[in-house]
């Protein structure tokens, strides 16, 4: 996988509904990867969706989605609800991680966490991404484009439930950060990969 896999903060795309959908079908791939894959590939997959699911999650708390409670009919109900799936899906993601890709239980609760994230996906893109598309022109887009992969960039690379606003991943993110990407950089040297 090329490194827009890994690293989505490199997407190419100028509008932030036309980045937030290419990434949710990135995250489609990357759970078929990881359901195909077996044994160390297995793993390293299940690392790269974790890295994807955090960065991109991370983007739409502290970007997408106060934006959307701006310019949203009933946008605090709206983001409220996508708040709470991604901290059911950050649970999950944490339990699996926790659990590892060998244990007996993980097909199974990846299985879970699959139906959970892309439910969650399909609401984003019904309830908010249409409407942000039709409530914004394409300067916002652009902006709010630039400030998702700057986020991306900074956001921490494993889940951290209990941390979806905008505020407490401000707060709390860079931090987590720094500890996710050194952490990340010593299983890369434990392993012996670049």
């Amino acid at each position: 996988m090329d490194d827009r896999h890994t690293a989505p903060e490199l997407s190419s795309e100028n509008d932030v509904v036309d980045l937030l959908l290419r990434q949710h079908g990135m995250i489609t791939e990357l759970f078929d990867e990881v359901e195909r894959a077996t044994g160390r590939e297995r793993g390293e997959a299940f690392h790269r969706l974790v890295r994807m699911l955090a960065v991109h999650e991370t983007a739409e708390e502290e970007i997408v989605h106060p934006y959307a409670r701006l310019k949203l009919e009933d946008g605090d109900t709206v983001v409220d609800r996508r708040l709470n799936e991604e901290r059911q899906g950050k649970l999950l993601l944490s339990q699996l991680e926790r659990l590892g890709t060998d244990h007996p239980e993980f097909s199974r609760n990846l299985r879970a966490l699959r139906a959970t994230v892309l439910a969650h996906a399909r609401a984003e893109e019904r309830d908010e991404f249409a409407l942000l598309r039709a409530r914004t022109n394409e300067a916002e887009r652009r902006a709010m484009a630039a400030g998702v992969r700057a986020a991306e960039a900074m956001a921490p690379t494993h889940p951290h439930p209990g941390i979806e606003s905008a505020t407490m991943n401000i707060l709390l993110g860079p931090p987590a950060a720094i500890v996710d990407r050194t952490r990340d950089a010593i299983r890369k040297a434990m392993n012996g990969r670049p």
